[in-house]
């Protein structure tokens, strides 16, 4: 166990480190991501005038918690994959002791811990702009949510690196990640809290995955889910659907990475 704890630490010592000397990048990495911001606004004047199931004030909070989500569950894996596919970077990967898919998820938590400190600057910078919008989640609401946030983060991160296994045999894998990202932005709450479905509609979009990735989490933390218990199942068989996948084209990818003289 011991050297276990030791590998961990150093990789996240070590990535840590190297994003640190990226923080300017990661602030406009933050601000980039603050389309459910401008979507707050839109909604919140859109339940002044209509019946949507949430209040102004319930917008405001749900896309808070949709852009506070995102910041914690953002993945690039395949960008960074398609990269050492290319480049041949994978070869010298695979003569490690070590699953190459560790070096990217030591990466990926790194990055989130050198956005924490900013997403406090824009928790309190949202408070102070919309100070009726401030509510205290239960305790019960907030261990949940976090749950859902690290479990969020792994099927997010689970799907895109099974989509990148395609890398193995087609240069632009990252093309196919763009054509899911047009079903996510509309599903998984992004937009729209799912609320303002159809019942029909939101019945169908909650046995998919899309759902699981912004609007469980961030619906748990102000208390608007209601089968709690059936959403992390579903959550869960997703993970490891995309977890059987993903060692399947693994194996598969690796004989025709082979093949291509690596």
């Amino acid at each position: 166990m011991g050297w276990l704890i030791n590998k961990v630490f150093s990789f996240l010592s070590v990535y840590y480190a190297h994003m640190l000397e990226y923080r300017a990048e990661i602030f406009f990495w933050v601000l980039s991501g603050s389309l459910p911001i401008i979507l707050m606004g839109v909604w919140t004047q859109a339940a002044q005038g209509g019946d949507f199931g949430l209040s102004s004030v319930e917008f405001a909070r749900y896309f808070f918690c949709v852009f506070q989500v995102r910041q914690f569950t953002n993945v690039w894996v395949i960008w960074d994959f398609e990269r050492e596919v290319i480049e041949g970077q994978l070869s010298f990967k695979l003569l490690y002791p070590v699953d190459p898919v560790w070096y990217h998820v030591a990466r990926h938590i790194a990055e989130k811990m050198t956005r924490f400190p900013i997403a406090i600057l824009i928790t309190l910078l949202f408070f102070w702009l919309y100070p009726q919008a401030i509510w205290t989640p239960t305790l019960n609401n907030t261990v949940l949510g976090l749950i859902a946030i690290v479990l969020s983060f792994t099927l997010r991160f689970i799907i895109q690196y099974t989509l990148a296994m395609f890398c193995f045999w087609t240069e632009r894998a990252s093309s196919i990640q763009q054509f899911w990202f047009l079903f996510d932005i509309f599903l998984s709450g992004i937009t729209a809290p799912l609320d303002v479905f159809p019942t029909a509609v939101r019945e169908i979009v909650l046995l998919t995955p899309f759902p699981y990735t912004v609007y469980f989490p961030a619906s748990l933390f102000i208390d608007r889910f209601d089968n709690v218990i059936l959403g992390f199942m579903i959550m869960l068989t997703w993970i490891i659907i995309f977890f059987i996948l993903n060692r399947w084209l693994w194996r598969k990818g690796l004989k025709q990475y082979s093949g291509m003289g690596a």
